[in-house]
């Protein structure tokens, strides 16, 4: 998914709605979003989710 698929997804959405991500069988909050420059030639830029540590 590009982050433009994304905000497709996400513009039909009610704005309060937590955003939660899978994570070791169960649900984790999203507690981050860090960006990541292509890593070599060719590849792409890169958004990674971090799940919340504190559930």
């Amino acid at each position: 998914m590009t982050v433009g698929e994304l905000l497709n997804k996400l513009t039909e959405l009610p704005p309060e709605a937590v955003v939660l991500m899978e994570s070791d069988g169960g649900l984790s909050l999203v507690s981050a979003v860090e960006f990541l420059h292509g890593q070599g030639p060719g590849a792409p830029p890169e958004v990674i989710l971090t799940p919340s540590m504190d559930e």
